[in-house]
């Protein structure tokens, strides 16, 4: 069986790749051109443009491949009408479609298009399972106001869904603080840590909703410019990461890795909460670590319970 890995950005395709070549699997890796991967060493490799998403198919299906993953942050690219190819044409007015429902409307629809093709397309951690960590706390002791905050986190990412735009949010005192957009987690950390660069910390942009929707063309959120703050706006709050109700975890699922640790940290967040089943945690033993060297916990809470 022959696997392609469409590779974004970030560590996540690199450690999936290792996992592979580790038990003698050599992924063909697909890059979309103008956003080049992170994965190194001699394999396989198709760089494609949307614009030649037809052809792409076609060359994945004429290299036998049966599997495909996609994994890393990706951005939508600028499409250029007229580099669309003619296999790509009859597919434009779907794809279309597609990307006008969102992030989750245009996964669906990629996922559509490969399934057509008897491409059946798994999650990372269908790769490797060891991504999706245990129930409980990893590290650190959990607040009093632990489930106040929860509530609130959970309560905001059911709001967040309604408009298909981010996965976690901060919170403290069972109020959000800010909420994650489609730049991800890890700028919106970074607008909270003092000295920053960039756009500069604008608190919880959800009542700006429609403005911060004009940006959703991103299909995966992919890494943003970090903001600035004068001051720690969180101190003390607590991070909380999952996947929005009926979000598509094949090929959107959240994870946390050591970056998303040290952001927490320099933000002086309390700790982290992430849904266990639904968001992945890279390279566990530096972010269990990173964290308890700072004094934060991280919290693999079970899924479901009140909002």
């Amino acid at each position: 069986m022959t696997l392609a890995l469409i590779a974004g950005q970030g560590g996540l395709p690199p450690h999936l790749v290792q996992v592979m070549r580790a038990r003698g699997e050599v992924p063909v890796i697909c890059e979309i051109e103008q956003f080049p991967s992170q994965v190194e060493g001699v394999m396989p490799r198709i760089t494609f443009r949307l614009e030649q998403f037809g052809t792409f198919l076609a060359v994945l299906t004429g290299l036998g491949v049966n599997r495909l993953c996609m994994a890393g942050a990706m951005r939508r690219p600028p499409i250029d009408p007229g580099m669309i190819d003619a296999a790509t044409m009859p597919l434009v007015p779907r794809i279309q479609s597609g990307l006008a429902k969102g992030d989750d409307g245009t996964l669906r629809t990629f996922i559509e298009l490969f399934e057509e093709q008897g491409i059946e397309v798994i999650g990372a951690a269908g790769i490797d399972p060891a991504l999706l960590p245990d129930q409980g706390v990893v590290t650190g002791d959990l607040p009093e106001t632990i489930d106040d905050d929860v509530a609130a986190a959970r309560a905001a990412l059911a709001q967040m869904a309604q408009v298909d735009l981010g996965q976690a949010v901060v919170v403290r005192d069972g109020k959000v603080i800010v909420r994650e957009d489609d730049a991800g987690t890890d700028a919106m950390l970074a607008g909270l840590v003092p000295g920053g660069t960039g756009d500069g910390w604008s608190g919880d942009p959800f009542e700006a909703v429609g403005q911060a929707l004009d940006s959703v063309a991103d299909w995966l959120s992919g890494p943003g410019a970090p903001g600035a703050a004068s001051e720690r706006p969180a101190a003390g709050a607590l991070l909380y990461k999952a996947p929005k109700p009926g979000q598509e975890l094949r090929v959107d699922m959240p994870v946390i890795g050591p970056q998303t640790a040290r952001r927490a940290a320099e933000a002086g967040l309390s700790g982290i909460v992430i849904e266990a089943g639904g968001v992945m945690l890279l390279e566990p033993e530096t972010v269990r670590q990173v964290l308890e060297a700072r004094g934060l916990f991280l919290w693999v809470r079970p899924p479901g319970g009140p909002a």
